[in-house]
């Protein structure tokens, strides 16, 4: 188990300082409202899953008001400041049988909620170059990851240190103990017990990096996380890059997450890691990357640790991280820029695996072409209102899960109050 002496003495050192490399941020601070910032996102979103006759369509379209605040600092040796946030959620269109929980929860017939809202609030201090906050906050870690890929964001409770005192290095250490969901108004319905976390990434040169995280999840999986990541120029306009990433799970016994990944819930563990490699050549970039996942279950996420804690190559709608899988992913990207419209993106992939023990005699695969399309306004009266499209084809073997055609189409327009 993650110790608590052991994160207390993290804290007590980052407190303490570490030689500066870097010029300290309070000593810049110009103060609480000075450097206060106060924004709001107007998100509409439409989702429609289509299980392709297995299981009834998920079709929910709403509007989502995501306001955000973030003081300054008051200056002095000890800043303090405080962030805070408040979340809308307002159904346009769903219904009994065919809601998605991940947007609207539902009521006591089933049906979805006609709006859901949460506000919450951290307080911060900063040291030097040290922050430390406590409160509802919106991590965003290899290990604990809020998810916000449908209308309003996941967040979580709990006391999260980070440190750049360092050029380069940025050091992370916490605790959470409560999980509000994406489409939930309640703090804590999950019941997470809480969430230890300690890592760091630094980067080594400006075309090298490397972060190493861990993460402890009571009753559920401790995780450790590795990642490296280089870069090396070709010409002008040619790069090659390399995205290293690696989990290791230790599923704690009888852990639920273990159980529905097909483990047996007996000293189970899981390895998964992906290598992608991109080549960049004027406006276009080429992808390939291998995923493979070995050990007693599958790669389980989400159990307290957030819907975006998956740093891998080859998550799409699938995950690609079932037991014992291996896939590929073929994947291509092109920058309109190039053809004079800029703002404009696309992207598709073609992502296959096999290999999946399903507990049967033959193994299990599974496949997806992934299509986004997405444009950024650039100046005008609306500038910065984003339009982003994105469709999912999935098919797989019967015992793996069932076929379906997804699209997801979002709005978002910035606005910057304060």
């Amino acid at each position: 188990m993650f110790k608590h002496k052991k994160l207390a003495l993290v804290c007590a050192c980052l407190a303490a300082g570490i030689p500066l490399a870097q010029a300290s941020e309070q000593s810049e601070s110009n103060g609480f409202i000075a450097d206060s910032s106060l924004k709001l996102l107007l998100r509409n979103a439409y989702f429609n899953r289509d299980f392709k006759n297995s299981a009834p369509d998920a079709k929910v379209w709403g509007q989502g008001f995501i306001t955000t605040f973030e003081s300054g600092f008051t200056q002095g040796t000890v800043g303090v400041g405080v962030d805070a946030f408040g979340l809308l959620g307002v159904k346009l269109d769903s219904g009994r049988g065919r809601n998605y929980s991940a947007f609207f929860d539902t009521d006591g017939d089933g049906r979805p909620v006609d709006d859901l809202s949460q506000a919450g609030a951290a307080v911060k201090l900063r040291f030097s170059n040290t922050v430390v906050r406590y409160g509802n906050q919106f991590p965003s870690l290899p290990v604990l990851a809020h998810d916000d890929s449908r209308l309003l964001p996941q967040s979580f409770t709990g006391t999260l240190v980070t440190s750049n005192e360092v050029q380069g290095l940025e050091l992370n250490a916490g605790r959470f103990t409560a999980d509000s969901p994406m489409g939930d108004p309640a703090r804590d319905p999950n019941r997470l017990k809480n969430i230890d976390v300690l890592g760091g990434s630094y980067a080594l040169t400006d075309n090298l990096s490397a972060a190493l995280y861990h993460s402890d999840v009571e009753d559920v999986y401790e995780k450790y996380y590795a990642n490296l990541n280089y870069t090396t120029a070709l010409s002008d306009n040619q790069a090659l890059n390399f995205d290293f990433n690696l989990y290791r799970t230790d599923y704690d016994d009888n852990s639920a997450a273990a159980l529905d990944f097909g483990g047996d819930g007996r000293n189970d563990r899981n390895t998964i890691w992906s290598l992608a490699a991109k080549y960049s050549v004027g406006y276009h970039a080429f992808i390939i990357a291998h995923q493979r996942n070995t050990g007693d279950a599958g790669y389980a996420y989400d159990y307290g640790d957030g819907g975006s804690s998956v740093y891998l190559a080859n998550s799409y709608y699938s995950d690609f991280n079932l037991k014992d899988e291996r896939s590929w992913q073929a994947s291509y990207e092109l920058d309109f820029a190039g053809y004079g419209v800029p703002g404009l993106r696309y992207k598709f992939a073609y992502v296959r695996g096999d290999n999946i023990d399903t507990g049967g005699d033959k193994e299990g695969t599974e496949r997806e072409l992934f299509n986004q399309v997405s444009y950024t306004v650039q100046n005008g009266a609306v500038k910065d209102l984003s339009v982003r499209l994105r469709n999912s084809i999935y098919r797989s073997s019967n015992d793996v899960g069932p076929d379906l055609n997804e699209i997801r189409a979002f709005v978002e327009y910035p606005l910057s109050i304060l």
